[in-house]
């Protein structure tokens, strides 16, 4: 086997553990059965996850429990001791000090305090914190990436695997960009039924080849919107977007899709400084 390929079979064989964690975030995930979820020996695959990764299998499972707790948070009324045993922490104690280690605040004052609450507040609150809505031309952006359907909360799963077979083919660069987009409105289609796209930019000239499926974004006109702040606020920020800016701008929106791009790293960024520009299109 050359190197190449032995470099995509570790690849394909740590996305299996990425989709395995995603599906089993409440469950006890020891290092030995994800071990045998990756079909690698025990005594080495963490070293070949953490070298592929950038980061520990503890971390990633860490980041992946509060980001789903976050949006649960943000977007349900949930109580935090059944938010908690859905992230798989054993107890209340455990939860809160992860949480607020990473957010800086404790689940309830996230609740009551976060981001998502300044959006849902109106335009000018929105404003007054330093939220802003930018209208520029955006040019034509070409990605290869793959289709997502379900919570939208759930897209790791995809980016990780457009990532592995990018990585793959050979067409990652240090200035990659990942970017989503987002079909349908969660208060409008039934969460199995969301459909969603994730996908990273591909250099000039370069094509993709299967699983992978081709996409240009921008090409045109769009209010565009920086968020700053945990993933699970985005939803309160599209609330905000089409409810309070939209309406009041005189401005109309293309029939294309919103979609996002992903400014920095959450591996290597707190939840409070992860940057993500809003894109909707609009028309001329």
């Amino acid at each position: 086997m050359n190197r190449s390929h032995s470099w995509t079979d570790y690849q394909d064989r740590l996305s299996r553990v990425t989709a395995y964690l995603h599906d089993h975030l409440a469950e006890d995930l020891s290092l030995e059965r994800l071990a045998e979820v990756a079909h690698l020996s025990p005594y080495h695959w963490h070293r070949v996850y953490h070298a592929l990764n950038g980061e520990t299998i503890a971390a990633t499972i860490r980041r992946l429990r509060l980001h789903r707790a976050s949006g649960y948070l943000a977007n349900t009324q949930l109580p935090v001791a059944q938010v908690a045993r859905q992230c798989g922490y054993p107890n209340v104690q455990s939860f809160t000090r992860a949480f607020g280690v990473a957010y800086g605040m404790g689940p309830t004052q996230y609740r009551a305090q976060g981001g998502h609450v300044v959006f849902r507040q109106g335009l000018a609150q929105a404003v007054a914190a330093g939220y802003t809505v930018d209208i520029r031309y955006v040019p034509a952006v070409v990605l290869a990436g793959v289709p997502h359907r379900g919570n939208y909360m759930r897209m790791g799963r995809a980016f990780q695997s457009a990532f592995t077979h990018l990585a793959a083919q050979g067409l990652l660069r240090d200035d990659t960009r990942w970017m989503a987009v987002y079909y349908d409105d969660p208060a409008a289609v039934p969460e199995a039924q969301l459909r969603s796209w994730a996908g990273l930019s591909v250099p000039a000239g370069a094509s993709s080849s299967a699983p992978l499926q081709p996409l240009t974004l921008g090409a045109c006109t769009c209010a565009v919107l920086r968020h700053r702040g945990p993933y699970a606020t985005l939803g309160a920020a599209y609330q905000w977007l089409y409810g309070q800016w939209l309406v009041q701008s005189g401005h109309a929106a293309l029939d294309l899709p919103v979609f996002e791009d992903y400014l920095n790293n959450p591996r290597d960024t707190v939840p409070a400084d992860l940057l993500t520009d809003i894109y909707l299109p609009l028309q001329a």
